[in-house]
């Protein structure tokens, strides 16, 4: 495994991390494949797990805990979430200074930690004025109850804001940020990584093969496959990205891998791990051997002539427009 700073900051990511958004709870045996491939992470030397207060109602955070006490804490980097309703409560939601003091103490005690190396603002809270977000999460900083903060899914105005405010407030730093960025989604090159250029903010992305379909298992004129995300997601992503064309893509890009001798998953990972700014890619995995498989991209150095034809397959398109 191969270990990248947090944007210009101390703290030392693995190149692979995993994540907890759809690990599945339920059952006796689900609960134990998951703590083998919790395992199989850090033996693989994964140290960056991934959570938040909502994943499976708390639970995530609750099981992560549990797994977490068979290790050393220098042994890991363990970050949550704020802003989804946890409550029918008007203030149990958004980034009010009371929720995320409330929120943050909740997550601590269901993982059985002192502090949360990671904290991210999972959304943006347009009712909340950012300087009162900015200032609770730098003064839980100050408290040492988290050592770096940042967002998710925040737009380049709205981060350039929070930047500007914990300047302005002279506040402890926004460190990370956790934008979806993969192969076939890729906004943040248009604005966003030259923000995080600029203010040497660390990016963690998560769903980097596109809610799986950069796993070549959906295939054009083939059945969904039993038991895949696109059977059972309940928001269905996963099926509004399985359109023709980025089917076709998919096929081109698995001709590209097998070119190289690697799985299409290996292949997406280590295109967004090229993207220097990403510190870490944030992998879900439902056991061991599909973490396994992801972690061949770390370290993966993709030729210029296999990114030059990744690169026509995609055929992206920056957003630009001429002003005057």
């Amino acid at each position: 495994m191969h270990y990248r700073n947090l944007g210009k900051w101390g703290l030392k990511l693995s190149e692979v991390a995993l994540g907890s958004w759809v690990t599945d709870l339920k059952g006796t045996q689900a609960r134990e494949i998951a703590v083998q491939t919790v395992n199989a992470a850090f033996d693989a030397g994964i140290n960056f797990f991934d959570c938040a207060d909502v994943y499976s109602g708390g639970e995530a955070e609750r099981f992560l805990g549990k797994a977490f006490k068979e290790h050393s804490r220098s042994e890991y980097a363990v970050s949550s979430k704020v802003f989804f309703p946890t409550g029918k409560g008007v203030n149990e939601r958004g980034l009010s200074r009371k929720h995320i003091i409330e929120q943050l103490d909740r997550s601590l005690r269901n993982m059985g930690l002192d502090y949360l190396d990671l904290y991210f603002c999972h959304r943006f809270d347009p009712t909340t004025p950012v300087e009162e977000t900015m200032q609770a999460l730098s003064d839980m900083v100050a408290a040492g109850k988290i050592l770096y903060y940042g967002v998710s899914e925040w737009s380049p105005v709205q981060l350039t804001k929070a930047i500007a405010v914990t300047k302005e407030l002279h506040l402890r730093p926004l460190c990370v940020i956790q934008p979806q960025y993969h192969m076939l989604d890729r906004y943040i090159e248009d604005e966003t990584v030259d923000i995080c250029k600029e203010n040497g903010i660390g990016i963690v992305p998560f769903s980097p093969l596109a809610q799986g379909l950069l796993t070549g298992k959906y295939r054009k004129g083939t059945p969904l496959p039993a038991g895949s995300r696109a059977t059972w997601q309940a928001d269905r992503q996963i099926n509004a990205l399985l359109t023709d064309e980025n089917l076709g893509k998919t096929e081109a890009l698995q001709r590209v891998a097998d070119g190289l001798g690697v799985p299409l998953c290996v292949l997406a990972l280590a295109w967004v791990l090229s993207l220097g700014q990403v510190s870490s890619v944030i992998t879900g995995a439902s056991k061991p051997a599909q973490l396994q498989s992801n972690v061949q991209a770390s370290g993966l150095r993709l030729p210029d002539d296999a990114l030059e034809e990744i690169e026509r397959i995609l055929a992206y398109r920056p957003f630009v427009r001429k002003i005057g």
